[in-house]
């Protein structure tokens, strides 16, 4: 059922136009594309979610990048986040391969699944709220529909603060119910005898990884896969 769900929703995705600034802004740049890319078609739509069904882990970022994610069509594929995560995920046994190119490039994930906040790629990777507001009831759905999840990792305050508040209209109960973002925090999502650890991590965008003092440990991700 989960599987259907998750179908279903990315499809719903797809199809979007809640936002007619956004699928305005995105065709844009689908039409303009950057020099670099001048010979890609670009997806230039509302970017679905990417991953495993049944994954115990979720990865919460964002926004598609305009010419990353809304040039490939999924998430984290084509720009610097993506060259620094997949190798992360990688070397944790959640990918099977550490390069992230096209949607067809054969990447495969198990046991881990990656969404976002908003599913368009905002100017300036700059959402407003009312935007974030419209796209909120997909990743609500996702949380339901992913059984199996145990642990959800938060890239960035804004795909944090999305992750904690779909866990609580999921019916979660948040411990504790202050906090404050940073990385490697940890809060615990209650919901009877379920337990979702949620963990924030900085994003891995170039800002926060193309520094002197980065290095591939700074993304939640253990180099040996977790046990959960």
């Amino acid at each position: 059922m989960s599987a259907k769900e998750l179908i279903a929703i990315s499809r719903e995705v797809v199809a979007c136009t809640k936002c007619p600034e956004l699928r305005a802004y995105c065709h844009q740049v689908a039409v303009e594309k950057k020099r670099a890319y001048r010979d890609w078609t670009y997806w230039g739509k509302p970017v679905p979610r990417f991953g495993d069904p049944e994954a115990r882990v979720a990865l919460v970022g964002l926004a598609p990048g305009a010419h990353g994610s809304n040039r490939t069509g999924r998430p984290f594929t084509g720009d610097a986040s993506g060259d620094f995560m997949y190798p992360a995920l990688h070397r944790a046994g959640f990918a099977n391969q550490e390069s992230a190119i096209s949607r067809d490039d054969g990447l495969v994930l198990h046991d881990c699944f990656i969404t976002a906040a908003l599913r368009c790629a905002p100017p300036q990777n700059k959402p407003t709220l009312e935007q974030l507001q419209r796209c909120f009831p997909y990743l609500v759905r996702e949380i339901k529909a992913l059984e199996h999840l145990q642990v959800v990792v938060g890239l960035g305050a804004i795909g944090t603060k999305a992750a904690i508040s779909a866990l609580k209209e999921a019916g979660f109960t948040i411990e504790p119910q202050r906090w404050q973002f940073g990385h490697g925090v940890e809060i615990l999502a209650r919901q009877g005898d379920r337990v979702i650890t949620m963990i924030a991590s900085f994003h891995p965008s170039r800002q926060n990884t193309n520094t002197a003092t980065s290095r591939p440990g700074n993304i939640i991700l253990s180099t040996n896969r977790p046990s959960i």
